[in-house]
């Protein structure tokens, strides 16, 4: 059987915390920036951690769980 490849789209955009949460990036701060406030994108600048209820799906596109 051939290996598991992960997804390259999860790759790119979640890594994994040293305590085994998953770390992002927020969405909404690549273009159209003049009508948003800077108190909201200094907020879309710092990193978020994903929910517990999609861990599950991020781990296996990332082949963390067989």
């Amino acid at each position: 059987m051939p290996k598991m490849k992960t997804k390259s789209s999860a790759k790119k955009r979640f890594k994994l915390t040293g305590t085994g949460k998953i770390k992002r990036k927020h969405a909404f701060k690549s273009h159209i920036l003049t009508k948003k406030s800077k108190k909201r994108k200094l907020a879309l600048t710092h990193s978020g951690l994903v929910h517990e209820s999609d861990e599950a799906n991020i781990k296996q596109q990332l082949r963390l769980l067989s």
